[in-house]
């Protein structure tokens, strides 16, 4: 069990190391020509950094919301045998939360995509 906690330590020490690194060394040199957008050698035509919605985004963060509860949803039929209870108590707040969370952004005009 020491052997495993210590690997885990490293290897996220590590991983924390090399993420800090490599956010901060780019900013240390900003250059003007490798900010600039490129199309192919030639000047461009247009802004490169196109405006999006603000509702696609607000809907790419619910999709990954319902994913992510697939995602703790999907292992139950296995951890059913251990404790059905509780199992089934998790479930079931982990579905109400989510769907409180819907609700609210349903009433509050979030999924309407017309603007």
């Amino acid at each position: 069990m020491n052997l495993i906690l210590t690997m885990v330590l490293i290897s996220s020490l590590i991983s924390v190391i090399l993420a800090t690194i490599a956010f901060w060394l780019p900013q240390m040199n900003p250059d003007m020509e490798k900010l600039s957008p490129y199309e192919c050698g030639f000047d461009p035509l247009g802004s490169a950094r196109l405006p999006f919605s603000v509702r696609f985004f607000l809907i790419a963060i619910l999709f990954l919301l319902f994913d992510l509860e697939i995602a703790l949803l999907l292992p139950l039929p296995w951890s059913i045998h251990l404790n059905p209870t509780l199992v089934l108590t998790w479930a079931f707040t982990i579905i109400i939360l989510l769907t409180i969370g819907l609700i609210y952004e349903w009433l509050q005009g979030g999924l309407e995509w017309a603007e």
